[in-house]
């Protein structure tokens, strides 16, 4: 009787433990994921060397202006996925480069911009490939021998719409659209931009995250379930 229990105890214990370390996995692993405007920038550089044409710099400025731009346009994405909003020209020069901090000197020269909206939130390459570069037009903008700078913001509503947006300028690295004292006094508090150290707090992908986590979770489960039906039994 003492055996049979000491048995089942230790057939337990194995069990949880194999479970944990697939549960531990499975979170470093999905840890691994950075800021997806960050990861949009690299596939926009990707795509434009694959074509022979320089990188573009990373600018933080750039980037916060487009989370702004996303912000204001958020929720105005039509059920078919058109974005129905655009600000005028002078909200870069009097909203969105104040609120982000921009330097009015070192504001330079928007060369181009895309944007994209969708009902729920995407991984990096699908909204690159599904949202913002679907098209011909977008391609052009994206391959434009005349910019040097981007910057990527993007930010999702409850119950609304997930908005990106991609700017782009000719401006000079670390010269233009400088923020004032290295972006410390932006206090973001949801959307994720390229270029910066803040936390993302975009609100789409820490859910995204959990969902994995607990569908591969619950996947393991059933697989020890299927295989080891005998332990189940004895709970």
């Amino acid at each position: 009787m003492m055996v049979a229990a000491k048995k089942h105890y230790c057939c337990c214990e194995w069990k949880w433990i194999v479970f944990f370390q697939l549960l531990l996995a499975t979170v470093v692993c999905s840890s691994h994921h950075g800021d997806p405007a960050n990861d949009l920038v690299d596939i926009i550089n990707k795509n434009r060397t694959s074509q022979k044409l320089p990188q573009l710099n990373d600018s933080p400025g750039l980037g916060c202006m487009a989370l702004q731009y996303a912000e204001l346009c958020k929720g105005n994405c039509t059920s078919n996925g058109v974005v129905n909003c655009k600000p005028p020209e002078d909200d870069f020069t009097e909203v969105f480069g104040p609120n982000c901090g921009v330097e009015l000197p070192t504001f330079g020269t928007i060369t181009g911009h895309i944007v994209g909206c969708q009902p729920k939130y995407l991984e990096p390459s699908p909204a690159f490939s599904h949202v913002l570069v679907k098209d011909s037009k977008a391609l052009s903008i994206l391959r434009n021998k005349s910019h040097t700078e981007v910057g990527v913001g993007l930010v999702g509503a409850h119950k609304s719409s997930f908005f990106w947006c991609i700017l782009f300028s000719n401006g000079k690295t670390n010269s233009t659209f400088v923020l004032e004292d290295n972006g410390k006094g932006i206090k973001q508090k949801k959307g994720c931009f390229s270029g910066s150290t803040s936390p993302c707090s975009n609100g789409q992908r820490i859910p995204v995250f959990l969902n994995n986590v607990m569908a591969l979770v619950l996947l393991h489960f059933s697989l020890l379930q299927h295989w080891y039906p005998t332990w189940f039994a004895m709970m």
